[in-house]
């Protein structure tokens, strides 16, 4: 990505381009120059319900230890 605030006349009318360009329904897939839109995110999906339960039982623990203090 190009932050330079200076840009040729050149430059500028690239960047229209590329901008008013319309979207290409007819092959969705990922630009070659974005990787980040081609990795998965199944890792995300296994981490989470793991999470959740040890988040679970961080709050039982603490509502066990909590009610015992007395």
């Amino acid at each position: 990505m190009d932050t330079r605030e200076n840009k040729t006349p050149e430059e500028r009318l690239q960047q229209l381009r590329e901008v008013s360009q319309p979207e290409d329904f007819e092959h969705p897939e990922p630009d070659e120059d974005q990787p980040e839109a081609k990795e998965s995110t199944h890792g995300l999906h296994r981490v989470l319900p793991i999470v959740i339960v040890v988040v679970g039982v961080l709050a039982a623990a603490m509502l066990l230890l909590s009610g015992n203090s007395n």
